[in-house]
């Protein structure tokens, strides 16, 4: 058998969707980036849920919401600036949107 050639991740993001500062790989760095901040999120509800003792059923009903919502929240999907403030604020917490220097408070 062969020596089989082992290529870097870097190397196949280069081969698939070209160097970085191409279109398509910004294109695709700049989705992953996002992924990650939605899952950091969702991860502080989770989070955040756990420490006031709810549970996902629990702080469903808070929102109005059903507990399958609430996992997919905790998981970072389906998540915008309305369903991150909402999960807040039904758990008493302030939440806090900062843009260069100017914070605004989402509740």
């Amino acid at each position: 058998m062969g020596d089989m050639k082992l290529y870097s991740f870097d190397e196949v993001l280069d081969e698939d969707l070209g160097k970085v500062g191409t279109p398509w790989r910004d294109a695709f760095e700049a989705d992953v980036e996002a992924e990650i901040r939605a899952y950091h999120i969702g991860e502080a509800i989770k989070q955040a849920r756990k420490e006031k003792n709810l549970t996902q059923e629990q702080l469903g009903k808070l929102m109005g919401v059903q507990r399958a919502q609430i996992s997919k929240i905790e998981s970072g999907k389906n998540l915008n600036f309305s369903t991150i403030a909402r999960a807040f604020k039904a758990m008493g917490i302030p939440a806090n949107l900062a843009f260069g220097g100017v914070s605004l408070s989402l509740w």
